[in-house]
C-alpha cells in the first residue's frame, strides 16, 4: 500500500550540523510603521542589479561556486543517502547546475553543496528556477544556513524550495527553535500546492531587507513563487545577520521525512538555472511593501 501521506507541520530537520542551543529571544509581535525603505514614486523600467551570477559552464568546476560535504552517516534523520563530491552526484550541462541522487543495486549516492558566496549585503533577492525531483523516497531542498561554525537552531534557517514523497506540494520555512510546546511559534511554514512541480520549473524567490535603529526590530523576509508572494515573516531576534548566511542545495533519500520509503533505482535530478543574487527583488522595494500587505504568515 503506498505510505501515508506527510502531514503539513515542519519538517524533520538533520541534526548533524545543526547543534542544539538556547532558546533565542522572542520575536517582535508587529512591525514599526517607522524607517522604510525608501519610497520610489516612480518605477524605473525593472533592470536587474545583480551582484552574484555563478557559472555553469560546462567548464567551470561545480567546486567553483560550491563546497561539497560529504557523508553517509545519516545527518540526523536516518538518511540513506551518502553525499559525495563525484561528477556523476554534482556537475553543469546546458548552463545549468545539475545535482543527482543515483540509486543502484543498494547504492543510494547524492550531493549536498554550500555556496562560497554568501548573502552578504543588509538587503536583497536571491532567485533561483529549479525543476526538483519528485518520487516516493526523495527529499530535495534548496535552503538557507549561515555560513560556517554556527549554532542550530539558535542561528536560523530559511527553507525557499523543499519537497518530499512525490507529493507536488512546495514548502518555504523559517526556523529558529525546537520543536517543543515553548518553542512551536518559531517554525513557520506555508505549504504551496503545484500540480505540476514534477514537470515545470518554477522561480523561487527570497527577498529580505534587515533594518537599522529600531529598537527590538530586525527587518522582515518574503518567500515567491513565480513573482507570487506565498509566505512573510519578520527576522526573529537571535538569529544570525542575513547577509551571513548561505546557499544550500542537496538531495536526500529515505530518512524520517520520507517515513523511511527509499527511491526505486534509478537517477533523480534536481535541475538548477538562473541562480542569482540581486540588490532588490523584481519590482524593487515599493513591491516589497505592496507584497507585504497581503503574504500570508507561516
Amino acid at each position: 500500500p503506498p505510505p501515508p501521506q506527510q502531514g503539513f507541520g515542519p519538517p524533520p530537520i538533520p541534526q548533524h550540523s545543526k547543534p542544539q542551543s538556547p532558546a533565542p529571544p522572542a520575536v517582535p509581535p508587529n512591525r514599526p510603521i517607522s524607517n522604510p525603505p525608501p519610497p520610489q514614486n516612480v518605477t524605473p523600467p525593472h533592470h536587474e542589479k545583480v551582484y552574484w551570477l555563478p557559472s555553469f559552464d560546462a567548464h567551470t568546476p561545480v567546486s567553483h561556486n560550491f563546497r561539497h560535504e560529504l557523508g553517509d552517516h545519516g545527518w540526523g534523520n536516518n538518511e540513506k543517502q551518502n553525499y559525495t563530491d563525484n561528477s556523476a552526484n554534482s556537475f553543469h550541462h546546458d548552463n545549468r547546475l545539475i545535482v543527482r541522487g543515483l540509486v543502484q543495486n543498494g547504492s543510494y549516492t547524492s550531493a549536498r553543496l554550500t555556496s562560497h558566496q554568501t548573502l552578504s549585503r543588509p538587503r536583497g533577492y536571491l532567485t533561483a528556477t529549479i525543476l526538483p525531483p519528485s518520487a516516493e523516497g526523495v527529499w530535495p531542498a534548496y535552503w538557507l544556513l549561515p555560513k560556517d561554525p554556527f549554532q542550530w537552531p539558535n542561528d536560523g534557517e530559511v527553507d525557499i524550495c523543499e519537497s518530499w514523497q512525490g507529493e507536488g506540494i512546495n514548502h518555504t520555512c523559517l526556523h529558529w527553535g525546537h520543536y517543543n510546546a515553548e518553542d512551536h511559534n518559531k517554525h513557520q511554514v506555508i505549504t504551496t500546492p503545484l500540480h505540476d512541480l514534477a514537470h515545470r520549473p518554477h522561480t523561487y524567490g527570497f527577498a529580505w531587507i534587515e533594518e537599522e535603529g529600531i529598537p527590538n526590530w530586525r527587518g522582515r523576509m518574503i518567500w515567491y513563487i513565480d513573482g507570487r508572494a506565498v509566505q512573510r515573516a519578520n527576522i526573529p531576534h537571535g538569529i544570525r545577520r542575513m547577509e551571513d548566511f548561505r546557499i544550500l542545495i542537496n538531495i536526500a533519500m529515505g530518512g524520517t521525512v520520507c517515513k523511511g520509503v527509499l527511491p526505486k533505482d534509478g537517477y533523480y535530478d534536481m535541475v538548477v538555472s538562473e541562480l542569482k543574487m540581486c540588490e532588490e527583488p523584481m519590482g524593487g522595494w515599493a513591491q516589497f511593501e505592496r507584497d507585504w500587505g497581503f503574504a500570508p504568515e507561516g
